[in-house]
């Protein structure tokens, strides 16, 4: 049976001034919803269970979007393992049960890539999460998702329902992303990285690493259109996260050369070869999510682009 939604349907979007919440603000409005609820960081604290409780009963949102949660890169997973961990797990416990409390028809819950095993057959099905260690560099955001994917497989299984989905989208980039050199993921960091040196005019630019791993990157716009068609599909069982991919992976060596033509950077790139490259690969199998008639609309060079434009209209330009 269709779970086709309302325009009217209540929809919160957590964490909707982030890179993904904000486009699924972008995608609803642009679809004709016009009961979004967000809320800002100081308006309500996800961490206080009473006052997600008391939110959830106050305005009784029938769709959830968890887009909340500490993100970053390499670096301060590494700086700051016990925050990552502790926050992420806090969000997660407290929306998800305020959402099976109050009634919530159906929840979306991102978790990450980072779950898989260091060493995975590619391309990455879902039932091979938990059959292998995950990169231990961020050891401690793989277990808070991990937590919160299988707390929503949890309640489904328990109370014999598939009001919670659990997708798992690898790489995502876009607008609203955090663009810092040093804290980002290796999208958007390239992106400031190279919008500085074009324009100071830098002979150079050395990045760590071969460039040799391969990496699949999804828009954000692109995850929001393939939930919304999750929302509305007719799941008879959700046993499994889901896989949400592009298809498609380059080099990392592939990305910067995109990315410095997309900025106009033309100077050299050097790879300090002395730095760690990461996993070799981690390209989804996202199957499952194609069957129900979802495609990834956002060539890779499209989303840089547009993904660029945002970052020019910003303050970090």
């Amino acid at each position: 049976m269709s779970q086709r939604l309302s325009r009217h349907s209540r929809i919160y979007i957590a964490g909707h001034s982030g890179m993904i919440g904000s486009a699924f603000a972008r995608h609803f409005t642009a679809a004709g919803f016009t009961d979004l609820i967000l809320r800002e960081h100081n308006q309500l604290e996800l961490t206080d269970k009473l006052a997600v409780d008391a939110f959830f009963a106050e305005h009784r949102p029938e769709i959830v979007i968890l887009a909340a949660g500490k993100v970053g890169g390499i670096v301060d997973n590494v700086s700051y393992p016990a925050d990552f961990i502790t926050r992420n797990l806090e969000i997660q416990a407290n929306v998800i049960q305020s959402a099976h409390h109050h009634g919530v028809r159906r929840l979306v819950f991102f978790g990450s890539s980072c779950m898989y095993p260091r060493e995975c057959p590619q391309p990455m099905a879902e039932d091979a999460l938990l059959s292998g260690k995950p990169e231990m560099t961020s050891i401690a955001y793989a277990m808070a998702k991990l937590a919160g994917v299988h707390m929503c497989l949890a309640y489904n299984r328990q109370y014999g329902e598939q009001r919670f989905i659990p997708v798992i989208p690898n790489s995502v980039y876009g607008e609203n992303d955090n663009f810092d050199p040093q804290s980002g993921h290796v999208l958007s960091a390239l992106i400031s990285r190279f919008h500085t040196a074009h324009k100071t005019q830098e002979p150079l630019t050395t990045l760590w690493g071969t460039g040799t791993p391969r990496r699949e990157f999804l828009c954000a716009d692109d995850l929001a259109a393939a939930c919304h068609v999750l929302l509305e599909a007719d799941l008879s069982t959700v046993e499994l996260p889901i896989n949400i991919g592009s298809g498609h992976d380059l080099s990392i060596r592939e990305l910067a050369e995109l990315i410095s033509d997309v900025v106009g950077y033309r100077g050299d790139i050097a790879w300090d070869t002395q730095r760690p490259d990461g996993t070799l690969r981690k390209l989804l199998d996202s199957s499952r999510i194609l069957e129900l008639g979802w495609q990834p609309s956002i060539s890779l060079e499209a989303g840089i682009r547009r993904t660029y434009a945002s970052f020019l209209e910003s303050s970090h330009a």
